[in-house]
């Protein structure tokens, strides 16, 4: 009984709600809405990285999109995207927010992962 009572009590201070802090970092995606080209996503690259607390960009001139990481305690992802669009000539940009749907899907990556074909099997069963 003890054991169990350990459990639960290990398992809630883990899967808490936890206040942002200075190790938290989020993810975020801007759609940019218009054809850039490399040099277009290496310039929106330098201008993320410029912004305080964002410590990572990915931008693809394929698809037109970037994606960065930021310390929410910093910075805002909205007032990044805003900042974004009165600075470069990208005036059509939006974050991209996922849909109800898409968020309680999960993470897409985790489709594709052996782990979670394995839960959805045993998902399935029972």
């Amino acid at each position: 009984m003890v054991l169990v009572a350990v459990l639960v009590v290990h398992i809630y201070w883990v899967t808490r709600p936890k206040a942002p802090d200075e190790h938290t970092r989020i993810m975020a995606r801007i759609d940019l809405k218009q054809d850039i080209n490399q040099d277009d996503a290496n310039q929106i690259s330098a201008w993320l990285y410029a912004q305080k607390g964002v410590d990572h960009v990915l931008c693809s001139a394929a698809s037109n999109i970037a994606i960065f990481t930021y310390a929410p305690i910093q910075n805002n992802a909205d007032a990044i995207v805003s900042k974004l669009k009165m600075s470069l000539p990208y005036n059509k940009a939006q974050r991209y927010m996922p849909s109800e749907k898409e968020m309680s899907q999960g993470c897409p990556v985790a489709a594709t992962s052996t782990s979670y074909k394995v839960y959805t099997f045993f998902k399935n069963i029972f």
